[in-house]
């Protein structure tokens, strides 16, 4: 057999095939609270600990001067940049670029690139404004370009296909595997190399999201972050960058993502909008475009902030759209919260299910919705619907399968 399959919809008589056939996730990359690359992730999930820990030094911003987050170590090749951020951007892509030629993938003529962000490198950014400098050095300042680190990448791999930034905010990165899909589709790009990265716990941010009063800064993650669990406050920080190789070719795949759908509530700058019509619209754009029926979903990985609002509106979603599905869960608590990287680092949960057998879902702490996964649980088949939905109203959603086809088939 071929280690290559091109996918359609008009070819493939495979449950997973959507209406332009699959998308095939071949290579990953992660920089993560747990530490540097793909395997600190994986342990992290195995062991159902959680990244998040208290970190120390930010008198003035945060009351009592430390808070809960999951941040990136300071690591990295310092070749690759002078910030956290474009080394992990950097280190992430090359790390799923080697991953997926490692597992079989040939770039095709046209290798593009997403990058999911919000803010960018707030770090090098905060530095310029402090410094109160009139002027900065030419090489410093292009850095700052979140378009620099993008450059970098496609030179170090020769790649020259469409390149650009996307953003809705805290479903950045579902909403750049969307437009992925939809380059692939179309024939825009024979590949995509999707980026997703956000480093930006530092104080100013952290203290904004607590006085919003959807973070939670003073309590370790299982105490005060409890997705559709009774007791939860919020959202503890989270930091990440993640690639993935996406292509229509399915040799070496980790999972296809058969199909998205996106709306705007247009209702509040932090509110959902309370009768749901455009979320649960989302969701059925993501079905229909899918081409599936909802009861072959058995999981939902939600966004589960552990916020009242979004955690009420998933499980409502779940229960009038897939009332047959076997499972909800979040691992927020396990990752953080990682804004426009939420999503990638959330897929890559769902990518170690299906490689482990297991759904790496946090413990369960407190009564819950009775289709909460409690903690590390063996898989049963079928379908996950990722969901991240990001602040004022930006409602995103993707439907992802197990491969078609396994490395060395």
């Amino acid at each position: 057999m071929s280690n290559v399959v091109q996918s359609s919809s008009s070819e493939s008589t495979s449950p997973s095939a959507g209406r332009h056939g699959s998308t095939n996730i071949v290579g990953v990359g992660a920089v993560t609270g747990y530490g540097w690359g793909t395997k600190h992730l994986w342990d992290g999930f195995l062991l159902g600990e959680s990244a998040v820990k208290l970190v120390t030094g930010l008198e003035g911003y945060v009351t009592g001067g430390q808070a809960y987050i999951s941040q990136v170590p300071d690591e990295g090749d310092r070749h690759d940049g002078p910030s956290r951020f474009m080394r992990s951007v950097r280190f992430s892509a090359r790390e799923a670029v080697t991953d997926a030629l490692a597992r079989g993938w040939k770039p095709g003529p046209v290798v593009g690139l997403i990058h999911s962000l919000e803010k960018g490198d707030v770090e090098l950014w905060s530095e310029f404004y402090r410094s109160g400098d009139s002027r900065i050095r030419p090489k410093m300042w292009v850095n700052m370009m979140p378009s620099t680190c993008l450059t970098m990448v496609m030179k170090e791999f020769d790649f020259h296909g469409p390149t650009m930034s996307v953003s809705a905010m805290c479903a950045s990165a579902n909403a750049g595997m969307i437009t992925a899909k939809s380059w692939l589709d179309s024939g825009i790009a024979s590949d995509v190399i999707l980026l997703a990265t956000d480093l930006s716990g530092i104080p100013q941010h952290l203290r904004a999201f607590n006085d919003l009063g959807a973070m939670v800064l003073n309590t370790p993650a299982f105490d005060g972050s409890r997705p559709f669990q009774e007791g939860s406050r919020g959202f503890v920080g989270g930091e990440a960058a993640v690639a993935m190789v996406l292509s229509s070719k399915a040799a070496g795949s980790y999972a296809s993502v058969l199909g998205g759908g996106m709306t705007m509530d247009g209702y509040h700058s932090t509110a959902v909008a309370p009768d749901l019509t455009e979320m649960f619209r989302c969701f059925q754009l993501a079905i229909d475009a899918s081409g599936i029926d909802p009861g072959d979903v058995a999981y939902l990985n939600a966004h589960g902030p552990g916020t009242a609002l979004c955690d009420a509106a998933e499980m409502k979603v779940l229960d009038e759209l897939f009332p047959a599905a076997h499972g909800i869960f979040s691992v927020k608590p396990l990752v953080g919260h990682c804004q426009s990287a939420a999503a990638a680092v959330e897929t890559l949960a769902t990518l170690y299910s299906f490689q482990t057998g297991f759904i790496p879902a946090p413990p369960q702490v407190a009564p819950g919705h009775p289709k909460l996964v409690n903690g590390r649980t063996p898989r049963v088949p079928g379908l996950t619907v990722k969901s991240s939905l990001g602040l004022g109203g930006y409602n995103t959603a993707v439907v992802i399968a197990e491969p078609d086809e396994a490395p060395g088939d």
